[in-house]
């Protein structure tokens, strides 16, 4: 391993987690609806499927889903209907109400679930590991690099995503404008699932 390879990693872990998709859009939702602080498990969950998922297909665990066409099927028929559920409940969403029980945001697990679950994820990671894998040798190194690296960007990036949702929460006065933005982060939600099936 090289330490020229860490400032490339770094760079791409933060890119490809900041960049727009399911993940980021959930947790713009999710400041939204429940602020930075009742968030936290989520990011944290996604943070963490994000390294163990980046440290499996590091690992070889990609390879093993690609070479089973029913494996890799399921996986993007679960995924698809993951996504399409959260989009759709945040579609229907409107303003917070001010008691915590009527609304819970994605758990931790639930959080993990969407990285793990979703194909868009598993070809980012492979893409890194195969990118990766020429200049940091070492299966074990690359996991844990690339691990840490996916997981240390994401908590930033879901970070960075979920305040931006609590800051639009405080400027958002009417009620149709709490519905057309959720109205508008389902579609973009449910949008994110394309990619998916065309790629």
């Amino acid at each position: 391993m090289t330490l020229d390879a860490l400032g490339p990693l770094a760079l791409f872990t933060l890119i490809a987690t900041i960049s727009p998709g399911g993940a980021t859009t959930l947790a713009t939702a999710s400041g939204l609806q429940f602020g930075v602080a009742r968030s936290i498990p989520m990011i944290f969950g996604i943070a963490v499927g994000m390294a163990t998922l980046a440290a499996a297909a590091a690992a070889g665990l990609a390879s093993l889903v690609l070479a089973s066409p029913i494996l890799h099927m399921l996986l993007k028929i679960a995924g698809t209907a993951y996504l399409l559920w959260l989009a759709f409940v945040i579609a229907g969403s409107g303003r917070p109400q001010q008691k915590a029980d009527l609304g819970k945001p994605v758990s931790f697990l639930g959080g993990m679930g969407l990285l793990w679950l979703n194909p868009k994820g598993w070809a980012m990671t492979m893409g890194a590991a195969a990118s990766f894998s020429s200049l940091i040798t070492n299966p074990v190194s690359l996991a844990s690099l690339l691990g840490l690296g996916f997981g240390v960007s994401a908590i930033f990036s879901l970070s960075l995503w979920c305040s931006t949702g609590a800051v639009l929460a405080r400027l958002l006065k009417s009620d149709i404008q709490w519905r057309i933005l959720n109205i508008a982060l389902g579609i973009l939600l449910a949008a994110s699932v394309v990619p998916i099936w065309v790629l």
